[in-house]
């Protein structure tokens, strides 16, 4: 197995790549983090991170050339698993409205508001206890109460309520996990959040949709 860690310059990728490497080695999975289409195109796992802002993330990834359509097509078309993380979930949206409108990648439907919660720190930074709400693979072994590493200002509000997998609260429900036939999305940081993060990325590692 292939997973390919998206590279459009939008985000520190060690820390993510350590974590796809250290679960790939249990199922012999090669990770790459790669800025060609055509490799990403062949991966048999594909991975978005992104951090910054959303219109920022949206026009890097538009600007290597080809990539958007490569992973469309896998995606969409030919059904490779994805997971979008922290922004990189939020550009599956169909709008985000971050500085401006701006469109998103509209796998899942939806738009990326502001959080809204008057009296706590926003941005949304550090550890919080997800609520399951939908059962999914990558949740195996994962319950309401165990905690996650967030730092967003920002969350997807999905259109459907069934592609909302987990939130969180923070002043109202924020939305932690998102998904849908091959695809799923963390607003967290996998990466960051220890032994959940780790057990979550095994788990999308070995899931077939």
């Amino acid at each position: 197995m292939r997973v390919a860690l998206i590279d459009y310059d939008s985000g520190n990728l060690h820390s993510a790549e350590k974590a796809f490497q250290k679960m790939g080695r249990e199922i012999g999975a090669e990770v790459i983090v790669t800025s060609d289409p055509d490799t990403a195109a062949k991966a048999d796992r594909i991975v978005l991170p992104g951090d910054g802002a959303f219109p920022a993330c949206r026009a890097a990834l538009g600007e290597v050339n080809g990539m958007a359509e490569a992973i469309t097509e896998a995606v969409l078309s030919r059904g490779v698993p994805f997971m979008g993380i922290c922004v990189g979930m939020q550009m599956l949206a169909t709008v985000g409205h971050e500085y401006r409108e701006t469109l998103g990648l509209d796998w899942i439907g939806g738009e990326v508001v502001a959080i809204d919660a008057p009296g706590l720190k926003v941005p949304h930074m550090g550890w919080n206890d997800l609520i399951i709400d939908q059962p999914h693979p990558i949740l195996d072994g994962i319950t309401t109460g165990d905690h996650a590493y967030f730092v967003h200002g920002w969350h997807l509000r999905v259109t459907d309520p069934a592609h909302r997998l987990a939130h969180v609260d923070y002043g109202h429900d924020v939305t932690a996990i998102v998904g849908r036939d091959n695809i799923v999305g963390t607003q967290f940081h996998p990466e960051k959040s220890q032994a959940i993060g780790l057990r979550l990325i095994g788990n999308f590692l070995r899931w077939t949709p």
